[in-house]
């Protein structure tokens, strides 16, 4: 009954291993035999270990570098060191500079992300000022003029809407443009407008009076893709008339600043809604034309032009064009005044000689 009851026991009882050897840990180096024996022979023997099968070793028998890596990380209660074993006590000192170097991080950590955070922090406020300052820097223009507007009609209406123009072949192109506007927009306009010009041999009033209706108008022509036939027609009426009036007033720049004194109108509205489709000044430039001989001119393709051309500046107050055409209108405003003046000096001249011819002659 007696060696019944030792195979019983449980295996991690003290007495239990009596005549079972320890295995050894295979991750841990097993010390020198000779080494430990010096050490227990020297040291004094605890009398709870006086048998000398007992597989409790004492700690006093760990190499004098684990006992000082000991002491520095983790001081161990004199009940662990007289029970626990010699492989559990040396797994203790790992397990201890684990749990510390744990600790230390997990309190390093904290200032780590809380630099990061503020690296975060200082991004963000350089992007909120980077947009910011982008967007001080953002050109305010018509309400008409909206983000998802194709490139060519904001560079059209940054560059050519409203500025004045005094040249006869750019006052002709805006002209049949405007008419265009019937049958096409802006964009579509704008996009052919290369088109435009090889067809009508860049707006060259006596070229195009001279082109040939038949084959500007037959079918599969360059021309046909852009306009229908009357309007095509129309085009090269509208530019023999265009050379009567040259013929008549010096350029088609004289006779159609003339309606407004040679000075463009000024606007300032507020709100899309107050511009207008069409004016009396439109209306009786309309008329003056059409009794010429002009077609495809009424008020609505007149007063396009008019805005076009600059003879009317309908940007609204808070476009950064609006000052702008202003500021253009007064410098062209004062060249105006100097050719007058300068016209006026050769009418007097001529007056001069023509009288002084007269006084020979009697």
């Amino acid at each position: 009954m007696a060696d019944m009851d030792t195979e019983a026991r449980p295996v991690l009882v003290p007495g239990g291993n009596k005549t079972r050897p320890v295995k050894p840990v295979p991750s841990k180096p097993i010390s020198k035999p000779s080494n430990q024996q010096m050490l227990k022979s020297k040291d004094p023997i605890d009398p709870i270990t006086k048998n000398p099968s007992s597989p409790i070793s004492n700690p006093r028998s760990i190499p004098k570098k684990k006992e000082v890596s000991l002491r520095r990380n983790l001081s161990l209660d004199g009940s662990c060191s007289s029970e626990a074993s010699s492989d559990s006590f040396c797994s203790r000192p790992s397990s201890g500079s684990t749990s510390k170097s744990r600790r230390a991080y997990a309190v390093t950590q904290p200032k780590k992300e809380v630099g990061k955070k503020a690296d975060i922090g200082k991004e963000e406020k350089e992007m909120v000022s980077a947009t910011s300052q982008e967007f001080v820097e953002v050109k305010r223009r018509c309400s008409w003029v909206t983000a998802n507007a194709e490139p060519c009609y904001v560079a059209f209406h940054d560059e050519e809407w409203g500025v004045p123009l005094h040249d006869d072949r750019k006052l002709f192109e805006i002209l049949v443009l405007s008419g265009a506007l019937a049958e096409l927009t802006w964009s579509v306009i704008l996009s052919k407008r290369h088109i435009f010009r090889e067809v009508f041999m860049d707006f060259d009033p006596v070229s195009v009076s001279k082109l040939n209706e038949k084959k500007l108008v037959a079918p599969g022509s360059p021309a046909r893709s852009l306009l229908s036939e009357s309007k095509l027609r129309s085009v090269i009426e509208n530019s023999k008339q265009i050379l009567k009036i040259i013929d008549e007033f010096g350029s088609f720049n004289r006779y159609i600043w003339g309606f407004v004194n040679h000075k463009p109108i000024v606007s300032r509205f507020r709100y899309p809604r107050q511009v207008p489709i069409k004016t009396s000044k439109a209306e009786t430039i309309s008329k003056d034309m059409v009794r010429r001989g002009l077609r495809c001119v009424g008020p609505t393709v007149v007063y396009t032009f008019m805005q076009v051309a600059g003879l009317t500046n309908d940007h609204l107050v808070s476009c950064f064009c609006f000052e702008k055409c202003v500021n253009m209108a007064s410098t062209c405003s004062d060249t105006n005044k100097e050719e007058k003046s300068a016209e006026q000096g050769k009418r007097i001249i001529v007056e001069e000689l023509m009288r002084g011819v007269d006084v020979i002659s009697v």
